[in-house]
């Protein structure tokens, strides 16, 4: 589930919806052992509360860690391989060309004070623990905290069991006034009070609720679950329900572990509420993973025997709290909380359901990318960008199920193709190559349009992360699968691979071959999108290649295809490219290109594209002595580039450029303002670099006099010594303060400035200082 995060802080733990409700002594222990302890794993059952004390615990911890505290939430991850990229994808990071996830991560970590939290650990236990030990070892300033069902089992590990909330004892009956310092009634009491107004304990009630509390071991989950009953119910009549339900399960279930009999009480008992069609459905909706909207719903969940007004029962599971209703811009979408999917889960197998609905999912979301495919060159192209990334748990599920289940993989090829467009504008390339791999090696022997389309788009994706080699291979394969099929679609598809390997590798003569072949065959099939891709690289290909007469016919003819359609990403493309052909010849027009090709580039956020703009703005700064802007814009392009894995400059044949591009501002600049420069472009967010380059805000490091930005004495000094690289510690030995005063200090600094990083702060301490000595040096 996204969720927003919490604005000015660093980090991304979601605000609060609903009242936290007692754990002081928790919360207290669990900070004791952060301090003390690198890991600690806050361990007990589903339900019990481990999340939400998890997240109190971090808020509450903010301040300790300068670099941020940041959630990675597993829960609706089911495959181990994505868990390092799911902690990268968290702090904002992706992979780099050359170096592992991991790698990439664990360099990332090296040096920052840093809070993660990794909540819902226990299905993926293996993979986490060795991914946590690795970091942990290599990164000294990391701290991490774990919510789990089970210990990590690594060394270091401070394990913290999570227990219920206190309960009254009934064998000591409380008052009436006594029973609100019992955390699981004061729970209950607030629940109840937002599921019905007016709800308070009296005379009449409060001993049932009392016993309720006592009953459900004081466990959150199967609390505020009977809470939301008291719509339809008394308190006396829950009691009473519960009570046989209990004593079933207890008598039933013996020899089960005591977590299952306690949880799975309280869930049997919802189950139970549930009218028959409300339990259908809920069985159905345990094959949706994360959320997910009405009209997946409808194509899923409905069919024979379906449940009538599938609507208002969807609605009555909102009310019972078995879904969560959640608003996501103009739509509405539904989660299930884990523990209720699993149960739905296995209610869908023991039905004999199982296959049928998890095909019906598979189809769904098979024929929603499909659709979404088909209409990317279209105004709809942000709408479904947006709903596929809403989506990507259904989808990976749906992937997952392709490549698992022998003789299920063509699907899993076909919405792995499709999903093309998402993950290049996404920068996704590593993911997207992951699932493909995964689709091809389960492929049967026999030739496919759909091996020969994955193939492609594997090759692709790899030549975009600049792996030349294996896209190679992937090309070479497609060619041999598609000769054995001797279908048109598939030869023009391994044609449009092969030419996208040439362009990638520097072949430009070949690849405008191979693309003039191609773009016929699939304007005659009516597929804009490849049509549209073939024009495009062959666009460049003649661009590179000094054609610019022919360069820039095609990229008239991609705009004639795109712009009547309301289409972006690929326009922010052409206008780029057709920027590269004429930036040497009329270097003002290409600036208006880029400018508008970043602009394009923003509205579908594809930062691969939006780099490459600012590369080769920052060649025509170079040029015009605008040597600090070059390499602001250089240092930008290359932190977003290696942020999707893929190298600055993708044609290899315009890496000359860059050189001399940096070579100029180097010199330009001399070594210490060009670094300084460098890195403060690399600090900048994805939505600050590009508001940078349209020139839409101040330069991040025009020089403000003290006196201006209000500055104090002890705060300049600060500043001055931030700027010589020093941490809040080394500040405050060096002033003889104490670390918190230096970190108030640097805050303020920030605060006046309008800064977000330290990096700013250098470079306005540097260029202030330049400013004083030479007030007449320009850019």
């Amino acid at each position: 589930m996204k969720q927003s995060a919490v604005r000015g802080a660093p980090g991304n733990l979601p605000q609060e919806l609903t009242s936290f409700v007692g754990r002081r002594r928790e919360v207290t222990e669990a900070k004791r052992l952060l301090s003390v302890s690198r890991l600690v794993t806050l361990t007990g059952i589903g339900g019990v509360g481990k999340t939400r004390l998890s997240l109190r615990v971090a808020e509450d911890s903010r301040r300790a860690f300068e670099d941020g505290v940041w959630l990675v939430e597993l829960g609706e991850l089911q495959d181990a391989a994505l868990v390092v990229d799911t902690v990268a994808a968290a702090l904002g990071l992706r992979e780099q060309p050359g170096h592992s996830a991991l790698t990439m991560l664990t360099e990332y970590l090296l040096t920052r004070r840093l809070l993660l939290v990794l909540d819902n650990c226990e299905h993926l236990i293996d993979a986490v623990a060795g991914i946590v030990e690795g970091l942990l070892r290599a990164c000294p300033e990391l701290r991490i905290l774990a919510t789990s069902r089970e210990p990590l089992a690594i060394g270091g590990e401070a394990v913290m069991r999570v227990p219920s909330l206190t309960v009254p004892d009934l064998d000591k009956p409380p008052t009436l006034q006594g029973l609100p310092r019992y955390e699981a009634v004061t729970l209950f009491v607030e629940r109840a009070s937002a599921a019905v107004q007016g709800f308070a304990l009296t005379e009449d009630n409060w001993a049932a609720v009392a016993q309720i509390c006592h009953q459900l071991d004081g466990l959150p989950l199967p609390i505020e679950l009977a809470a939301v009953r008291l719509r339809a119910m008394s308190a006396e009549q829950i009691l009473e329900r519960l009570t046989d339900r209990y004593r079933l399960l207890t008598i039933g279930s013996r020899g089960a572990p005591t977590r299952q009999q306690s949880l799975r009480m309280s869930v049997d008992w919802s189950h139970e509420l549930c009218t028959e069609d409300e339990q259908v459905l809920w069985r159905r909706l345990a094959a949706f993973a994360g959320s997910f909207e009405l009209d997946a719903v409808e194509g899923v969940c409905a069919g024979d025997p379906a449940p009538a007004d599938l609507l208002d029962v969807l609605a009555s599971l909102v009310d019972k709290s078995i879904l969560i209703r959640e608003e996501a811009g103009a739509v509405v979408r539904y989660r299930m909380l884990e523990t209720l999917r699993e149960y739905g889960r296995e209610r869908l197998e023991s039905s004999g359901e199982y296959e049928l609905v998890h095909r019906r999912h598979r189809d769904w979301y098979e024929a929603l990318v499909l659709q979404a495919e088909a209409e990317w060159i279209s105004p709809k192209q942000v709408q479904w960008l947006t709903r596929i990334e809403r989506e990507q748990p259904n989808l990976r599920e749906a992937m997952h199920c392709c490549v698992s289940v022998p003789g299920e993989v063509l699907p899993g090829l076909r919405i792995a193709t499709a999903l093309y467009p998402y993950w290049l504008c996404r920068g996704l390339a590593a993911e997207g190559r992951l699932w493909l791999d995964r689709a091809v090696a389960a492929a049967p022997e026999v030739p496919t349009p759909e091996l020969v389309r994955g193939l492609y788009v594997a090759s692709v994706l790899a030549g975009t992360q600049g792996d030349i080699d294996a896209a190679g291979g992937l090309v070479a394969r497609a060619r041999v699968v598609a000769d054995r099929l001797g279908d048109p679609r598939a030869d023009l598809d391994a044609t449009l691979a092969a030419g996208s390997q040439a362009l990638f590798g520097g072949r430009l003569t070949e690849s405008v071959r191979l693309f003039e072949a191609a773009i016929e065959g699939f304007e005659s099939q009516g597929d804009l999108l490849r049509q549209t891709t073939s024009l495009l690289g062959l666009a460049v290909a003649c661009g590179v290649l000094g054609d610019e007469n022919r360069a820039v016919k095609y990229h008239e003819r991609v705009l004639a295809i795109t712009e009547p359609h309301g289409e972006s990403a690929i326009r922010g493309y052409t206008t780029l490219a057709l920027a590269l052909t004429v930036w040497t010849e009329d270097p003002v027009r290409a600036e208006r290109l880029l400018e508008q090709g970043l602009r394009l580039s923003r509205v579908v956020d594809d930062p691969l594209a939006s780099s490459s703009c600012m590369e080769v703005l920052a060649w025509i700064a170079a040029r015009d002595g605008r040597h600090r802007r070059a390499t602001v814009l250089m240092g930008a392009a290359g932190s977003l580039s290696r942020a999707v894995g893929s190298p600055t400059v993708l044609v290899p044949n315009l890496l000359v450029c860059h050189e001399e591009c940096e070579r100029d501002a180097r010199a330009g600049l001399g070594e210490g303002l060009f670094d300084v420069a460098l890195k403060q472009g690399r600090n900048l967010s994805f939505e600050d670099a590009v508001a940078y380059a349209l020139d839409e805000r101040q330069t991040p490091s025009a020089p403000q006099q003290a006196t201006e930005v209000g500055l104090t004495r002890r705060e300049q000094q600060v500043a001055e010594l931030v700027a010589q690289g020093l941490t809040n510690k080394a500040i405050a030995a060096r002033l003889v303060i104490s670390q918190r005063t230096a970190q108030g200090h640097v805050e303020h600094v920030l605060a006046k400035l309008g800064f977000t990083s330290r990096a700013q702060i250098a470079a306005w301490v540097v260029g202030r200082s330049r400013a004083h000595h030479n007030p007449d040096s320009q850019d």
